[in-house]
């Protein structure tokens, strides 16, 4: 396995491979997302644990989105099984995927409750206003998302021990900063523009009230097609036979 370093214009190819992917099939890759997230939502609900099952599983179903994506990249029907790729590849790689998971699920918690502990609870946003708990959390759950995004993925399809998947994922974006800003933005502004062309029509035909009503799923199904596009960012980044989507048991 071997680190390739990437010109920045790369991350405008990730944004257009992802929503090309997407659309090629649309229904199976915003079906498996909402899944994933009626699965969150679920699990969110538990008491006590909820929080805690809730981020051992997140490297688990990010792998499994991931396979997804390289799926439709071949053509192929994603089904609803290939969510739990991260279950079907024997107990060793299942172990260092639930490995992975409650390291997940200790440093969000910890960024989460570091948060609370510096600005008090996220409270729901007033419009027009910004919640700093809620801008807090998420900047404390920046170096987990660094240490995370390729994890998953270096732990089932390249066979990396959890602690290691963590050091590559990290030295892996911090390598190509350029291409990953790229990447960022592209999506960033793609969110914004399609969000304004929608906000537009909205108001054009039912005024505000439609507009927001229209906001949700667009916003669901952008982040589905986000989703699609971090399967190219992990394949281009490390040299290797290009991954298989599902491995058996």
């Amino acid at each position: 396995m071997k680190l390739n370093v990437l010109p920045a214009r790369t991350g405008l190819e990730w944004v257009k491979l992802g929503v090309r992917t997407f659309f090629r099939q649309p229904l199976a890759l915003a079906g498996l997302f909402f899944m994933y997230m009626a699965v969150v939502l679920v699990v969110s609900q538990l008491p006590v644990l909820g929080a805690i099952v809730g981020g051992l599983l997140v490297p688990a179903a990010t792998l499994g989105l991931m396979a997804a994506s390289a799926e439709a990249n071949r053509g192929r029907f994603p089904m609803p099984s290939i969510l739990l790729s991260a279950f079907r590849a024997g107990r060793q790689r299942m172990r260092a995927m639930l490995v992975l998971g409650a390291m997940y699920a200790a440093g969000s918690m910890l960024a989460s409750g570091l948060a609370t502990l510096l600005a008090g609870a996220p409270q729901p946003p007033q419009p027009g206003e910004v919640d700093a708990a809620t801008v807090l959390a998420l900047a404390l759950h920046a170096p987990l998302f660094l240490l995370f995004w390729y994890a998953p993925a270096l732990v089932h399809w390249r066979g990396v021990t959890p602690a290691k998947s963590l050091f590559f994922s990290a030295v892996a974006v911090l390598r190509n900063p350029g291409a990953h800003v790229v990447y960022a933005l592209g999506w960033l502004g793609l969110f914004l523009a399609t969000g304004s062309v929608f906000g537009l029509v909205g108001n054009l035909l039912g005024g505000p009230g439609l507009a927001q009503a229209m906001m949700m799923p667009v916003a669901l199904l952008m982040a589905a097609m986000f989703s699609t596009s971090i399967y190219f960012t992990f394949r281009d980044s490390f040299s290797d036979d290009e991954p298989v989507a599902d491995v058996p048991a």
